[in-house]
């Protein structure tokens, strides 16, 4: 493999505190050298005016194969990730089969070996179909290679089952990720319970859904000293308590999605079911909690929940699509256009939220640019210009409420082990 050296980049590595403009030599598919670096490579990337970042991880996403290749599949999936900056990616189990036993995660990273751009690791059920009642075979996942346990999408309702899967986690040292939600309180909602649902004349999913399976999951964690992490953090009451669990020292984490503070529940387009998603868009007090939760440290990870579903499901009546939209090619722009550009937080905080963070919280050997390290690099520039167009998007599913948005800076070049995986025009 001929060596790359990366040239005149602002290299902001938050794991090393690193934040300089200097050089990255790959060789071999590792980092060889960061610094001044005299000696010639076979191919220089001149990244003048760039930031050098360690690869991003989005340990939120939805490849939905095997089973649903129509709307999405490994190979497109990870084109999608590469296109958005992220050089790993974690998905969910609820494919078809659910990834709830080793021979489907094999799957998963057999053909990720062969079809995926990106590194791919695969996250296991908790229950058996994601059903709820039984636990999955979580120690055969976890030799088989999951680096996670959730059903998400499908809460664990009965406590004691989750209370189970987290002693079966803390054991296995893999932490349980659970969607918070109590389907009793949501009771086939379509939107976020509030003066906009009222308006729109739409059912609505209560912030209490999510905030009463929050307390519980936090409360079974101390019970269990199990790692917790909450998916897509959408309520202010949702971040208060995960900001007390860890002034209690529990292992308690949460990651939030750029729509969930981009957006709230008036700027949608009136029964677009591009703005349908699970947690809803929330109220504008949500929205700015969460978005204050991130500033504050409280979020640990950004993480896009990309949801792919084809035209055919998701182009119908408000109240009859899936929940679901896809998120990886505009993840980056969303984050810089309103927690960089608005002063919010540093570019090394947003680099963190995106190497560093879901580092730790999945336990992986990424997200830092430390010589010997695997040579996975992000390039992304703070102020070029772009506008998303849905319809070239690398991803099978068009369906994204952000399509024509113009963003300023995103990514411009993806590494995956030494290779260029994707290069912006």
């Amino acid at each position: 493999m001929p060596q790359l050296l990366i040239k005149n980049g602002r290299v902001i590595d938050p794991a090393s505190g690193t934040d300089t403009v200097t050089d990255v030599l790959i060789d071999n598919g590792v980092i060889a050298a960061a610094g001044a670096v005299r000696e010639p490579a076979a191919t220089v990337f001149d990244a003048s005016g760039l930031v050098v970042a360690p690869g991003f991880i989005d340990m939120h996403v939805h490849l939905r194969e095997p089973g649903i290749e129509h709307a999405e599949t490994i190979e497109t999936g990870s084109r999608a990730g590469a296109a958005g900056g992220f050089t790993t990616i974690c998905c969910m189990p609820n494919t078809l089969p659910v990834n709830d036993n080793a021979t489907v995660t094999s799957y998963i990273i057999e053909r990720a070996r062969h079809q995926a751009v990106t590194n791919v690791f695969p996250i296991g059920a908790i229950t058996k179909s994601s059903a709820g009642e039984e636990l999955a075979a979580i120690g055969s996942m976890k030799a088989a290679g999951v680096v996670a346990i959730s059903d998400d999408g499908r809460p664990v309702m009965n406590a004691r089952v989750m209370r189970r899967a987290m002693e079966f986690a803390r054991s296995f040292d893999l932490p349980v990720i659970d969607h918070c939600e109590d389907l009793n309180l949501s009771a086939d909602g379509d939107m976020h319970e509030g003066f906009e649902s009222v308006r729109l004349g739409l059912r609505g999913i209560p912030s209490s859904s999510e905030d009463v399976m929050v307390a519980r999951d936090i409360l079974l964690a101390q019970a269990t000293g199990a790692r917790f992490h909450v998916a897509h953090i959408s309520t202010h009451n949702a971040v208060a308590m995960v900001a007390h669990a860890r002034a209690q020292g529990l292992p308690v984490t949460c990651e939030a999605t750029p729509h969930h503070f981009a957006l709230a529940d008036s700027c949608m387009r009136p029964y677009d079911s591009n703005f349908k998603m699970k947690p809803p868009l929330r109220c504008a007090d949500d929205a700015a909690a969460v978005l204050d939760g991130v500033v504050s440290g409280v979020v640990d990870v950004i993480a896009s929940d990309h949801a792919p579903h084809p035209g055919s499901e998701k182009m119908q009546e408000f109240e009859k699509c899936p929940f679901g939209i896809i998120g990886l090619e505009t993840a980056l722009g969303l984050a810089l256009e309103h927690l960089f550009h608005t002063g919010r937080i540093s570019l090394a905080r947003l680099v963190a939220l995106f190497t560093t963070g879901p580092a730790r919280v999945l336990n992986l050997d990424r997200g830092r640019l430390a010589v010997g390290a695997p040579a996975d690099v992000t390039i992304f520039s703070t102020e070029v210009a772009w506008t998303y167009d849905v319809n070239q998007s690398f991803s099978k599913s068009r369906n994204s409420p952000f399509d024509g948005h113009t963003f300023r800076g995103g990514a411009m070049a993806t590494i995956v082990g030494g290779q260029v995986v994707w290069q912006r025009d």
